[in-house]
């Protein structure tokens, strides 16, 4: 197994690669671990990375993260990836603190352009060990694929399970565990997480600097009117 603690261009003798031409700060941790063959890391070069650890547990399986060419609190991730996986991390995304990606069996975790994900978020597309029947011997935990949308808020400590999707605009609460699929622009709470309002849109500007009485968007503030849609209850 190969470590690697800095992200610069790589090409080894076994097919992995780094793509890579930014210039990352001197605080920045970065870990890369290559255990196989054929893997590739592609980051584009304004990518706010604060804390980045990939375990390419596998052969040919692929991490391409966006550019941030906004303010954001920063990219922190450890990812492990098995066999013929791939994960995608959009544009402007930003990460409070490091979310955990785990995915194996080919399978992927998408996660769109825009999203804000508090402290403690992990997604699980896989469940690390298998849970057999022990009547037939078949699996009863394959792993699946994970297809977060544009503009998505998963609160503090969010598990995103394998097989789930959610909607553009949409907000996890606090502790949610989402086991289903989720509409665009709702706000979903609870383990396991259920739909508790529709038709809503969020913004990022922190309550915290706001005035009291102040019931609309703060002065200078553009709404994002991309993401200001009704839930449509397909």
């Amino acid at each position: 197994m190969e470590t690697l603690r800095e992200l610069v261009p790589y090409f080894d003798e076994r097919g992995n690669s780094i793509e890579y031409d930014g210039e990352l700060p001197p605080s920045a941790n970065v870990t890369i671990k290559l255990r196989g063959s054929g893997n590739r890391l592609v980051v584009a070069p304004t990518s706010k990375i604060v804390d980045l650890m990939v375990d390419f547990s596998g052969d040919d399986a692929l991490v391409v993260i966006g550019d941030t060419t906004v303010p954001r609190t920063g990219l922190r991730f450890s990812m492990r990836l098995g066999h013929q996986c791939t994960v995608r991390i959009g544009a402007n995304v930003g990460a409070e603190t490091k979310s955990f990606i785990r995915v194996s069996e080919g399978q992927s975790v998408n996660i769109g352009d825009d999203c804000m994900l508090a402290s403690g978020v992990a997604f699980r597309a896989d469940d690390s060990h298998a849970i057999y029947d022990v009547r037939t011997g078949k699996r009863s935990n394959p792993a699946a694929s994970i297809e977060v949308g544009e503009h998505v808020w998963l609160g503090k400590d969010v598990v995103v399970m394998g097989g789930v999707k959610i909607g553009d605009g949409s907000v996890v609460g606090l502790r949610g565990i989402v086991t289903k699929n989720l509409p665009n622009n709702c706000v979903a709470v609870g383990a396991p997480a259920r739909v508790v309002k529709r038709d809503t849109a969020w913004e990022r500007p922190l309550l915290t600097y706001r005035q009291p009485g102040i019931d609309g968007l703060p002065r200078g503030h553009k709404k994002s009117k991309k993401y200001w849609n009704k839930t449509r209850e397909d």
